[in-house]
């Protein structure tokens, strides 16, 4: 691990590329602006956008537009991307990711490519970059392009989506399998946060693949070498992951629906149950308030059995009310 201290502002990693020798050298924390620059190179430099001197450094690369520079340093958090003057930039969304785990909180990528680099800001670590730069050290001479590079970015995102499917599938197993128990639980709590997550990939990922063939639709004049097929196998990747996010978000959706379902066939049940009782109350409540009139003249009000005889009364109302209800089926 570098530990030296970084010359470049808001550095995180470089990388400069010989498509010729087929190599990647990572550039060491003491690396100037000038190392990432040489003949028949480019180069992929990824930046922290905590770092407030960041904007001032891209003023010094040469090759970005006002826009790209822009698009870099935005705090947008919403999918774009431009194609200009043989430039691609924009962001892409990702999932973050924390020192001891990876989360399926999303997090922003921005971006800006030519043919001669690739530059990449964010605010939090993510996932799908740091899966990138594993590939990168572990097969260098696979990437001869900046629009490959970028290729890969996209790849291990939907790879990232894949993972993310997986694990809410697994989820929505084990609470599909205690909603359709016999005992009745209310998984509505851990169903609501799968739910919300499913909704944002899908809604997100519809916004990237929207962009993804409208930037395929560009004048090739203005898009940079090699991203036209780079565009098509993107947009034939994310369709597929694109079908199973739908997927799961139908079937959380109905799982909800059923869980709703229950619990209202459980909420009838109760108040079933409560007005049956009420049916065989209101008799008796009728014979003891009858008794507990303060007039004259009342039955057995004189001798000796009359509460008895009021307790033998309670029991018939009962009985009867009993009779009726079996009587019009609704026992």
């Amino acid at each position: 691990m570098d530990t030296l201290p970084v010359n470049i502002p808001g550095f995180v990693w470089a990388y400069r590329f010989s498509p010729e020798e087929k190599t990647a050298v990572r550039l060491t924390n003491s690396a100037t602006v000038a190392d990432l620059t040489a003949e028949n190179c480019f180069y992929w430099l990824h930046l922290n956008l905590v770092d407030a001197r960041v904007p001032a450094l891209l003023e010094t690369l040469d090759g970005l537009t006002e826009e790209a520079k822009s698009a870099l340093t935005t705090h947008d958090t919403h999918a774009a991307l431009t194609v200009d003057e043989q430039m691609l930039y924009g962001t892409l969304v990702d999932c973050q990711r924390d020192f001891a785990q990876d989360t399926n909180n999303l997090g922003w990528l921005h971006f800006a490519m030519s043919d001669r680099f690739i530059i990449t800001t964010r605010l939090q670590p993510l996932r799908s970059v740091e899966r990138a730069r594993t590939l990168i050290e572990k097969n260098p001479g696979k990437f001869s392009r900046p629009v490959d590079l970028f290729e890969l970015l996209v790849i291990e995102f939907q790879r990232t989506l894949i993972a993310i499917v997986i694990e809410l599938t697994e989820e929505l197993n084990q609470i599909e399998d205690i909603v359709y128990d016999n005992a009745p639980r209310d998984e509505r709590r851990r169903l609501a946060p799968v739910r919300r997550t499913v909704v944002r990939l899908h809604r997100h990922l519809r916004t990237v693949l929207a962009l993804m063939r409208r930037a395929a639709a560009a004048d090739e004049d203005e898009m940079p070498f090699g991203f036209d097929d780079v565009a098509r196998r993107l947009t034939s990747r994310l369709e597929t992951v694109d079908h199973d996010v739908y997927a799961l978000q139908d079937r959380a959706r109905l799982l909800h629906e059923e869980i709703d379902s229950k619990q209202s066939s459980e909420t009838n049940r109760h108040l079933y149950l409560l007005s049956i009782m009420t049916a065989f109350l209101l008799p008796p409540t009728l014979v003891t308030g009858f008794f507990g009139m303060n007039t004259a003249n009342l039955p057995f009000a004189v001798g000796d059995y009359g509460t008895e005889y009021a307790f033998i009364l309670i029991i018939a109302s009962i009985a009867f009310a009993w009779w009726l209800l079996r009587r019009v089926n609704i026992l």
